[in-house]
């Protein structure tokens, strides 16, 4: 032992004096290296959440990408009922394609059309219904607030 330090080939004795001063416990072993492994860890559990996040980010866009052509394709085919029913939807599809969306069901019922529409595949799926016709204009006025 030379001033207090005793060295063994695996690194510094218990009880013994290290560089810094600090004397290590009997039966302790030193914790050097241990933030090295909480940052490890850390860094694990943020690059999972950064991930849940970013997984959810793209099911909302495919959510409103899907509900965008929905609306965009019942307008269409509300816009063309008096070609019929066949060639309105053939529009609404044509649309909903333009889209980036696919069209799932389309009916035309008179002036009204009812159109389902699709995006993205498998977990990240959405479909998402949307109806689109005249106004209704046999409405009562809304009774005055007393």
């Amino acid at each position: 032992m030379r001033h207090g330090w005793a060295v063994r080939s695996n690194g510094w004795e218990p009880g013994a004096v290290r560089p810094g001063g600090r004397i290590l416990a009997l039966g302790r072993r030193c914790d050097r290296g241990s933030a090295t492994v909480w940052s490890i860890g850390a860094i694990a559990v943020l690059c999972v959440v950064f991930g849940v996040v970013v997984a959810m980010g793209q099911a909302v866009v495919i959510r409103h990408r899907a509900a965008g052509g929905a609306d965009l394709a019942a307008l269409a085919a509300a816009d063309h009922w008096a070609e019929g029913a066949a060639a309105a939807c053939a529009r609404a599809d044509r649309v909903a394609r333009a889209q980036g969306v696919r069209l799932v069901r389309c009916a035309v019922v008179g002036e009204i059309s009812d159109v389902t529409a699709a995006s993205g595949r498998g977990p990240f799926a959405a479909e998402v219904r949307a109806r689109a016709g005249p106004a209704d204009e046999a409405l009562p006025p809304a009774a005055p607030a007393e």
